[in-house]
C-alpha cells in the first residue's frame, strides 16, 4: 500500500521521478530509464514542456500527421493532425483527394460571438433588479476597460451584458449573461479576467443602490467564468456535386450511394447510440487539428456534444440530402478558436502548424477544422455504406500488431505480403507470426 507524500509539488523533478520509481515500479531503475527517454535533448526545449502543466516528468508522444490535397474556398490547404488513432489521416487525405475534383469543400463562418456568466443568487423584487443593471451597465464597461483596451483595438472585447432569470431552474438563481468577440484569440482568460470584475463592480454597487431593501443588496455571487458552449460561434462547411460524379472505384452505382449515404446520416439523426458513433468520427478529425494548433480540444469538445443535443434528443452533427440531381453533405458546428495566445505562441509543433496552414485567422481555422470533421466523416460513412469499415482500419492496424511483437523487416515483409488480400483479424496475424517463427 503507498503512502500518501506531502509537499510533492515541491520536489524537483528527478526527486520526483524517482519516488514514483520507488513507490510504483519494481524495477526502479528501468522506469527511471524509461522515463527519462523520452525527454529532448535540448534542454531549453525540455523546460518549456515542462512548464506547460504542473508536476513533469516527462513527454508523452502524439504522432503529428498530415493530410494533403484539401481545397477549401477555391485555396489548397495541407492540414496537421495529431492523433494516436489509426486510419484517420489516411481518411482524410482520401476524403480530400476525392471532392478535390468535385469543386472542394466550402466553409462560411456564420458568427464568432463567445458567452460569459456571472452566477449570483438575489432574493427579491426581478424589476428592481432589471432596474439595477439598467443603471450601472455603462459602469460595469466601464470599470473593465482597462482590461479590454487592446481587445478593442482589435475590433473585439464585451459586446452586451444581459440579465437572465433562471430562479424558476433554481431558487434565487440570476444570471449575468456578458457576450464577447475576441477575434483571433480564444479568449478564455480575457472573458474570466472581464467576468471578474463584472462581478466586483455589480456586488460592490448592489450594496448602495437606493431602491434595494438590504437584504436585496445582500446578493451572493456564486461564480464568473466563460462557457464553452458557443452557440452564436458557428461555422459552416459543406460539399456537393451532381450525383453520377460520385463515381469511382468502389462507387459504380452512384445514385444507390447517394441514397444509401443519406439514409444512413438520418440513422444517425434519430438514433442516439449511432448518432454518438457517428458524432465521434467527426471528432477524430476536428479534435486532431485542434490538438496540432495549440487550441483546447476538451472545450471544442464539450461545446459540440451539446449543439448536437440542442434539440433535447442527441444527434448527428452532419445532415445529407438529394436534391435537384445534386448530392449535398454539409455540417453547422460551434467553434471557438485562436490562433494567438496560449501554446500558440510557445509550443514549437503548434507554431509550425499553423505556419504550414499558412497562419490563418481564427475565423479561417475554425473553417479548416470544420472541414477535417466534415471529411472525415465522410469517408467514414463512405466505407459504411460500401467496403465496410473495418477492411481498411484493420490494414492501418496491423502495423501497430507488428509493432507489439517487435518483428523483423523480413517478417514484417512476409506478413504484410500474406495478408494483402486477406482479412487482418488480431488472432490470425498472431498466428501467423508464430507460424512463422517455428
Amino acid at each position: 500500500m503507498i503512502n500518501p507524500i506531502a509537499g510533492f509539488s515541491k520536489l524537483s523533478k528527478i526527486e520526483k521521478i524517482q519516488w514514483i520509481a520507488n513507490a510504483y515500479f519494481s524495477d526502479t531503475e528501468s522506469a527511471i530509464v524509461q522515463i527519462k527517454r523520452y525527454w529532448n535533448s535540448d534542454e531549453k526545449l525540455q523546460q518549456l514542456h515542462d512548464e506547460f502543466i504542473e508536476n513533469t516528468i516527462t513527454n508523452f508522444y502524439i504522432p503529428l500527421g498530415v493530410a494533403p490535397n484539401f481545397l477549401i474556398n477555391g485555396k489548397y490547404k495541407t492540414i496537421p493532425m495529431a492523433i494516436e488513432e489509426s486510419s484517420v489521416v489516411a481518411a482524410a487525405a482520401k476524403s480530400a483527394k476525392f471532392w478535390a475534383t468535385r469543386g472542394g469543400f466550402k466553409a462560411t463562418v456564420l458568427n464568432t460571438e463567445k458567452i460569459g456568466q456571472v452566477h449570483f443568487l438575489y432574493k427579491g423584487d426581478f424589476s428592481k433588479l432589471e432596474a439595477f443593471l439598467s443603471e450601472i451597465k455603462s459602469k460595469l464597461f466601464a470599470e473593465t476597460e482597462n482590461i479590454t483596451a487592446n481587445m478593442q483595438k482589435r475590433g473585439g472585447g464585451i459586446l452586451n451584458i444581459e440579465l437572465r432569470n433562471k430562479s424558476d431552474l433554481l431558487a434565487n438563481y440570476f444570471q449575468l449573461h456578458v457576450t464577447f468577440e475576441t477575434k483571433d484569440s480564444m479568449g478564455a482568460n480575457f472573458i474570466n479576467s472581464c467576468l471578474e470584475q463584472i462581478a466586483k463592480t455589480f456586488k460592490t454597487a448592489a450594496a448602495t443602490f437606493s431602491i434595494f431593501s438590504e437584504e436585496e443588496k445582500q446578493l451572493e455571487i456564486v461564480m464568473s467564468i466563460l462557457s464553452n458552449y458557443v452557440p452564436n460561434c458557428i461555422v459552416r462547411v459543406e460539399v456537393s456535386c451532381k450525383i453520377e460524379d460520385l463515381a469511382e472505384k468502389h462507387i459504380e452505382n452512384p445514385k444507390e450511394f447517394a441514397e444509401k449515404f443519406v439514409q444512413a446520416v438520418n440513422i444517425a439523426e434519430v438514433e442516439p447510440f449511432r448518432a454518438v458513433t457517428h458524432n465521434k468520427g467527426i471528432m477524430n478529425g476536428i479534435d486532431a487539428v485542434v490538438l496540432a494548433t495549440g487550441n483546447d480540444f476538451r472545450a471544442v469538445e464539450a461545446g459540440i456534444h451539446a449543439h448536437a443535443s440542442k434539440s433535447g434528443r442527441y444527434s448527428s452533427l452532419s445532415h445529407a440530402k438529394i436534391e435537384n440531381g445534386n448530392f449535398c453533405f454539409w455540417m453547422e458546428i460551434p467553434l471557438a478558436l485562436g490562433t494567438v495566445g496560449g501554446l500558440t505562441s510557445l509550443h514549437p509543433m503548434v507554431k509550425l502548424s499553423l505556419e504550414m496552414l499558412e497562419k490563418p485567422s481564427a475565423s479561417e481555422l475554425m473553417e479548416i477544422v470544420a472541414v477535417a470533421g466534415l471529411a472525415q466523416n465522410f469517408a467514414a460513412l463512405r466505407s459504411l455504406t460500401t467496403t465496410g469499415i473495418q477492411e481498411g482500419h484493420m490494414k492501418m492496424h496491423l502495423n501497430n500488431i507488428l509493432n507489439q511483437f517487435q518483428v523483423t523487416n523480413d517478417e514484417r515483409a512476409q506478413i504484410k505480403k500474406h495478408f494483402k488480400d486477406t482479412t487482418v483479424v488480431h488472432s490470425s496475424v498472431v498466428s501467423f507470426i508464430e507460424n512463422l517463427r517455428k
